[in-house]
């Protein structure tokens, strides 16, 4: 009762007047500004959304259009909960999504690679508190009026292996999203999972070779999961949330693995 309460409270400090993002899905041949470079302003709002640790502050982005919505909690890179990923949740919420990006680092964000790693490293090591931080999420959307329950996760290099782990660890969610994130090839450990999985991996990714990817597709299959994995040559690590590194080669395979995204969600949060 404490909790729910607690919970409620944060709910209702919302800022009642905050703006919603129109909805403006991008077209067939389109990406989304934010990983472009060139998103404008940011549309959300900050929130509190998990009373264990209120140092935790996600970013939510909610939409203009009629409801209900379903929802997606974006997890972010190894340096944290940065403009990019806020602006990638105004670009799900002009989807028509309700859009949390979750804060694993406790407000803070690295600026170098020690920095990065000091967290990653910190925060893997306890990861109960990674998995109750985002049922807290899922709990958050779920009591937002306007949302139909179904949740889906989507994370990035760190993020990515953590939106796994979270599928593995916890039944409270309905979809997971994967770029580029550490992987499993045990079809035993798979089992828990039992929503279909997504996956974006590149080809010269030198963290996760392409071995690694066609393991992770076997344990899968084997553990009887449905999945839409696609491993895109000539990209590199973080190609999609960062077209702007190098456009003329992250292009096309950004905007492929977007429609890919697009397709999963309305097929996992919208049916």
């Amino acid at each position: 009762m404490i909790r729910s309460l607690v919970l409620l409270a944060l709910i209702f400090s919302l800022n009642p007047a905050q703006a919603a993002v129109p909805y403006q899905p991008t077209a067939q041949a389109d990406l989304p500004p934010a990983v472009l470079g060139n998103a404008g302003p940011l549309q959300g709002e900050e929130v509190g959304y998990y009373s264990d640790n209120p140092a935790a502050r996600g970013y939510l982005a909610l939409p203009d259009s009629p409801g209900p919505h379903g929802a997606i909690i974006l997890i972010h890179e190894w340096n944290g909960l940065v403009p990019r990923v806020k602006e990638t949740a105004d670009a799900l919420a002009a989807e028509g999504y309700v859009a949390l990006a979750a804060d694993l680092y406790s407000g803070r964000t690295g600026s170098n690679r020690d920095e990065n790693m000091a967290l990653v490293r910190e925060t893997l090591a306890n990861p109960d508190q990674i998995i109750s931080n985002l049922d807290a999420a899922v709990s958050f959307l779920q009591a937002l009026p306007g949302t139909t329950g179904k949740v889906g996760t989507v994370g990035w290099c760190y993020g990515g292996g953590v939106a796994l782990s979270f599928a593995l660890g916890s039944d409270s969610h309905d979809a997971t999203a994967i770029f580029y994130g550490r992987l499993l090839n045990d079809p035993q450990q798979m089992q828990h999972i039992h929503h279909e999985i997504y996956g974006t991996f590149a080809a010269t990714d030198q963290g996760i070779p392409v071995a690694d990817v066609n393991a992770f597709v076997a344990a899968l299959r084997g553990a009887g999961i449905e999945n839409d994995l696609h491993i895109y040559d000539d990209v590199q690590h973080g190609f999609w949330l960062h077209v702007d590194r190098d456009p003329e080669t992250n292009t096309g395979p950004a905007l492929d693995a977007w429609q890919r995204l697009k397709a999963y969600f309305k097929r996992t949060l919208d049916d």
